[in-house]
């Protein structure tokens, strides 16, 4: 029995280049599934309200969050899924360019699993994917979003 899986990342990033060094640096990691990709907070909500309800959608195993969006904005939409019981135990990892102790700790209160500053060039973007590939992937204890199947281990490579 194969008790591996694809895993699915969901990025929520508004800026296209930064959207590109991010699946530049999670392609150089071999994780198994290209990102799922928003451009705002409201596309990855509906994004996710469809995927509770539609069986044919992937679920994200980790989403990868910038803060400082327009619209709806960061911290919105981890107040909202966090409330959200179907998505709530979805980890959220923060990924942006604020360095702010209040943005820091405002995260943390919302339960982001994890704050990272963006780093500029593409080798460190890639050796923060690695770890956090290392971490969810390998290191955690996973859960499948799919019910009757409780498989614990994220194929990555």
């Amino acid at each position: 029995m194969n008790i591996y899986k694809a895993v699915t990342i969901m990025l929520v990033e508004d800026d296209p280049g930064d959207q590109k060094l991010i699946k530049t640096s999670l392609n150089s990691q071999r994780i198994t599934n290209t990102p799922v990709v928003a451009s705002s907070a409201e596309e990855a909500l509906a994004y996710l309200e469809k995927g509770k309800t539609d069986g044919s959608i992937s679920m994200p195993d980790l989403i990868l969050l910038d803060l400082n969006m327009p619209g709806l904005g960061g911290r919105e939409f981890l107040r909202l899924i966090k409330s959200d019981p179907q998505l709530e135990t979805i980890p959220v990892v923060i990924l942006t360019t604020s360095e702010s102790d209040k943005d820091i700790l405002e995260s943390f209160r919302l339960q982001a699993a994890g704050y990272i500053k963006k780093p500029v060039a593409l080798a460190d973007f890639q050796e923060i994917m690695q770890t956090l590939s290392d971490y969810w992937f390998t290191v955690c204890k996973r859960i499948t979003h799919e019910p009757n199947k409780q498989d614990t281990k994220c194929f990555t490579c």
